[in-house]
């Protein structure tokens, strides 16, 4: 396996894993400076690794379109600060539009946000009272249930003491 930080040789084409690796070493410097008791195992450094090289291709992709789009030949801060400020603002837009969408479903009821807390307590109250009713004609049954059966275990026994005689 090549290293991935060393010139190929003459004669030998980049491959675009090559040029778009950045140095390990760099990586895990950065690492260390930022979190120095923190132990890092191999497969995040490499996950970090991907990302870095994939946020700096992203980044100098779309400062490279800004720069094309003003007539420039030379990629400066200015489009590379444009370029992150046009990917945030992509990324917001995206939230506030998610977050529209979700809201808006109460906003189209047109029905004032009072109201409908009003309506919810009504039905709570009204489930509520239903749920009583219900448990106060199932007590009602389990009452009557009981005293059928005190009355028959009586008849019973009323029957079993006149044989006695």
């Amino acid at each position: 396996m090549s290293n991935p930080n060393s010139t190929p040789p003459l004669g030998t084409a980049n491959t675009e894993e090559d040029e778009l690796t950045l140095p390990r070493a760099s990586i895990n410097k950065m690492i260390k400076e930022l979190v120095p008791s923190v132990r890092i195992a191999n497969e995040a450094r490499e996950l970090i690794l991907n990302c870095c090289t994939e946020f700096i291709h992203l980044l100098s992709s779309e400062a490279n379109e800004i720069c094309n789009q003003l007539h420039k030949k030379t990629i400066n801060a200015e489009h590379v600060l444009m370029a992150e400020a046009e990917a945030v603002l992509k990324d917001c837009k995206a939230v506030a539009a998610k977050r529209r969408r979700q809201s808006t479903r109460l906003e189209n009821l047109g029905i004032p946000e009072e109201e409908l807390l009003r309506q919810q307590q009504e039905l709570f109250a009204k489930a509520r009272q239903e749920q009583a009713q219900a448990d106060q004609q199932q007590w009602e049954q389990l009452q009557a249930a009981a005293a059928r059966q005190a009355l028959q275990q009586q008849q019973q026994q009323g029957g079993e003491d006149m044989d006695d005689f």
